[in-house]
């Protein structure tokens, strides 16, 4: 990483939190205190911690799961493919699942989380990510909820990695 450039701040620690926030506002009316959010790891921990927290500030106390998929590996592209480090940690049919995601790219993550919650019995899935990136090929599905549209950019920071650095930036950088 010697040759890393100087990540650029496109959003400050502030306006994530912000960001959060809101949509912590939307996700509440929609969930209870059954909802199970999951957590794609491992990028989208730092959001998902985040937004239960700020469910909670309102009142609204999920429960918590992870899943573990993996498509980038330590390259800046997706390799096209899902890789299942780890699967659901306790028993999700007849639940209501809110999939939580830090950026919705291909979509490929979020289609084979939602693929793998509707084959384990889940009585809804929703899924939220923190940020999705224009793509020029339609995806299936679309979040149900975004947090920010993010430019066409390599991000890091908020969980967001470069062959696993500079996840704990604060803020939400441009690495390119």
């Amino acid at each position: 990483m010697a040759d890393t450039p100087t990540p650029a701040v496109l959003l400050s620690e502030a306006e994530v939190a912000r960001i959060v926030a809101d949509l912590a506002a939307r996700i509440a009316p929609v969930t209870d205190d059954e909802t199970v959010a999951v957590v794609l790891l491992t990028g989208g921990l730092w959001f998902a911690a985040d937004l239960t927290r700020a469910l909670s500030r309102i009142g609204r106390n999920v429960r918590f799961d992870a899943l573990w998929l993996a498509s980038y590996g330590d390259e800046k592209e997706s390799r096209g493919r899902i890789d299942v480090h780890a699967p659901f940690q306790r028993p999700i049919a007849g639940k209501k699942l809110l999939i939580l995601d830090d950026v919705f790219d291909t979509g490929l993550s979020l289609a084979e989380a939602v693929r793998i919650a509707k084959e384990g019995g889940a009585a809804e899935v929703l899924t939220c990510v923190f940020a999705r990136k224009p793509w020029p090929l339609p995806r299936a599905p679309e979040p149900d909820f975004v947090g920010w549209e993010a430019p066409n950019r390599f991000l890091v920071g908020y969980g967001l990695d470069h062959a696993g650095a500079l996840r704990g930036l604060p803020d939400i950088c441009a690495l390119d």
